[in-house]
């Protein structure tokens, strides 16, 4: 396909909808990083405006969704809350919709902090101050809270 003409505006706005369209069909994105990902593709930001309001208009890009799809994605692959919530509002989430999302989130915070620290350094509990405190800081720096932490040293239903 040739590229669309500079001087034709509806040209403009069905390129920057198809390249919209391509992006979201590989995967969920945030309204804010598909508007940064086409205004780096050259699309002027009145036409990715009016893309993107039309698409969620039509329900095909959705922030809550996003954050959803994004929240599972974190905690499977063993990150907290903490993390899940700063990289949704680095992505352009606004915080209600992160909160309203981590709250509707069917996830066990508590559970999956336990798995990454078993993942990570076994089912062992150390017994020592400096090794259990190295598994905190690990868990930490993975966005889990205190109370997940403590309760990841624990005895669980996966031990």
């Amino acid at each position: 396909m040739s590229e669309p003409r500079d001087d034709d505006p509806r040209e403009q706005k069905r390129a920057a909808r198809k390249q919209a369209m391509d992006l979201l069909a590989r995967r969920e994105h945030a309204r804010a990083e598909l508007a940064a990902k086409l205004g780096q593709r050259g699309y002027a930001s009145h036409h990715v405006s009016v893309v993107l309001d039309e698409l969620v208009a039509e329900g095909l890009l959705s922030d809550a969704r996003y954050a959803a799809a994004m929240i599972t994605s974190k905690a499977t692959h063993g990150y907290g809350p903490l993390y899940v919530f700063h990289a949704l509002r680095q992505a352009g989430v606004a915080e209600a919709e992160i909160a309203m999302a981590l709250d509707e989130a069917e996830v066990d915070w508590f559970t999956c902090a336990r798995q990454a620290r078993h993942k990570r350094f076994g089912h062992a509990t150390p017994t020592d101050y400096p090794g259990k405190a190295k598994q905190m800081r690990f868990l930490q720096r993975r966005g889990f809270d205190m109370d997940q932490i403590m309760a990841a040293f624990e005895d669980g239903p996966d031990e």
